[in-house]
């Protein structure tokens, strides 16, 4: 027998000696696929999911509530947690709700309709808190009277918690024949036809039902994800919250769009508020909505709209806060803890278009930009001059790379400010922060677990958290946006 061979065979008994541990694990839980037991919620996860006990196993139960009593039936099991699926309600939670949307227990859009909105704003604050705690391992003030740990202020919500979206991405599919449009059921790729989202715009609504009519009308091809063929990938539509200008972009699998004129007569007819219209070529075997083509079939390549006082223009590929009442209460919490007078030099990491920026230039001496997308950096400098602000720079490139080189140039910031990805900060982005010492460090986040790891990072180096604010971006969902205020205080 070859060297080769008996490796083979040792790899071999390794992975049955494996599978038989893991198997002899599961057969030793408490609990088994397809046993019906009474479970406690006694929390929920950061997936929207509530959490129950049965004899110390953790199962998550889709749709259950902190503090309800339910009966179950286990789905599946591992060794560490399983699932299970809510058969009836015994005890309900006082904060449960029933969602108005019809299509909600299919639909992957929302995952906390059921759940009353304020209870949903504190339930965020304690995902903040939680994840402080236990990632950061940072001490939060047990209350808002505390005199010591971090103060995490109450959510920040909506008054008006629906109809927020400025922006619909919707996959094509058909079902017998017919194109259907819509958001996918939860944990697939089916889509579930809709008519309405009670979350998006009705604007956006009414144009996506009518760019869906009109290919049936024409008779378009929706896209196979299994095959490959059929053309209409995506509908995605924006609009100008502030200005009512819309845009509609038909991301097809292939450059030939049939009878692009009668696409463009219908919209304008029906629709007369859409001043732009486009097609995207995306012909990869991807989830990646956009592809690297963008062409104009009719107007303007960008729409406009404002944020307080600040004007953006607003192009196919252009990320743009889809919420935007709470961008301007979460950019306004943000120039509020960067402390300007005026006088201040700042570094904007990860500017994007340059929101942030445009919103930090009206009270700052000097704003840098940078962003490793080199449309955005466009946007942002056409976005500059559109408002007329000359005490802002965009630069290309990653910021754990340009911030170091502007050090060596004698740019001395009083103020960073981040807003990175759900990844968080590069390593090296905050390596780069503790080298500079800027007096303030402003964290926007979208994701309070990277948002934790960083800031013990950061605590480690010098800096202080001293508060932290949600805000409910995203109403009726689990996501959260955060914005830290960070202070250095100089290591002992």
């Amino acid at each position: 027998m070859s060297k080769d061979r008996r490796g083979g065979r040792k790899y071999s008994n390794n992975r049955q000696q494996s599978s038989q541990a893991t198997a002899l694990a599961l057969a030793n839980l408490p609990v088994a696929k397809n046993d019906e037991l009474e479970l406690e919620i006694i929390g929920m996860n950061h997936d929207g999911e509530g959490v129950g006990r049965a004899e110390g196993y953790t199962l998550f139960v889709q749709g259950a509530l902190p503090g309800e009593k339910i009966q179950a039936k286990v789905l599946k099991t591992k060794k560490q947690y399983g699932y299970a699926k809510m058969t009836a309600i015994l005890e309900s939670s006082p904060d449960r709700v029933e969602a108005p949307c019809p299509i909600y227990n299919q639909c992957g859009g929302c995952q906390v309709q059921h759940m009353s909105y304020d209870a949903q704003l504190e339930w965020k604050r304690q995902h903040v808190i939680d994840n402080l705690q236990r990632i950061g391992k940072l001490n939060v003030g047990v209350d808002q009277q505390a005199t010591t740990g971090i103060k995490v202020l109450p959510t920040l919500g909506m008054a008006e918690p629906w109809r927020y979206r400025n922006k619909a991405q919707v996959p094509i599919s058909e079902i017998n024949g017919q194109l259907v449009a819509g958001f996918y059921a939860r944990g697939s790729h089916r889509i579930i036809d809709m008519d309405t989202c009670l979350i998006q715009d009705t604007r956006n609504d009414e144009l996506i039902a009518k760019v869906k009519q009109i290919g049936k009308e024409l008779g378009v091809s929706a896209y196979n994800e299994e095959s490959g063929t059929g053309l209409l990938r995506h509908v995605v539509v924006k609009v100008g919250f502030r200005t009512g200008e819309m845009m509609v972009v038909l991301v097809t699998n292939g450059e030939r769009l049939p009878r692009p004129s009668e696409w463009i007569d219908r919209i304008r007819l029906e629709m007369p508020q859409v001043v732009s219209i486009c097609q995207n070529v995306n012909t990869k075997t991807t989830n990646v909505i956009f592809g690297d083509t963008t062409k104009v079939l009719w107007g303007r390549e960008v729409i406009h709209d404002y944020i307080g006082d600040v004007k953006f223009a607003i192009s196919a590929r252009s990320f743009y806060q889809v919420n935007p009442v709470q961008t301007d209460v979460l950019y306004s919490k943000t120039v509020e803890y960067a402390g300007l007078t005026g006088k201040e030099t700042v570094i904007d990491a990860y500017c994007g278009i340059g929101t942030i920026s445009l919103f930090l230039a009206q009270h700052a001496k000097q704003v840098y930009g940078v962003e490793i997308v080199k449309e955005a950096i466009e946007d942002a400098r056409s976005n500059a001059v559109l408002n007329g602000m000359t005490n802002v720079e965009f630069e290309v490139g990653a910021s754990e790379d340009v911030i170091p080189r502007w050090k060596e140039n004698g740019i001395t910031p009083d103020v960073i400010v981040v807003d990175p990805p759900r990844k968080g900060c590069d390593p090296r982005l905050l390596e780069t922060i503790l080298a500079m010492q800027p007096e303030r460090v402003v964290y926007v986040s979208c994701n309070p677990a990277t948002l934790a790891r960083d800031l013990r990072v950061l605590e480690d180096g010098g800096y202080v958290t001293v508060e932290v604010q949600p805000v409910d971006m995203f109403p009726h969902t689990v996501h959260v946006e955060d914005v830290a205020l960070l202070v250095w205080q100089g290591l002992e």
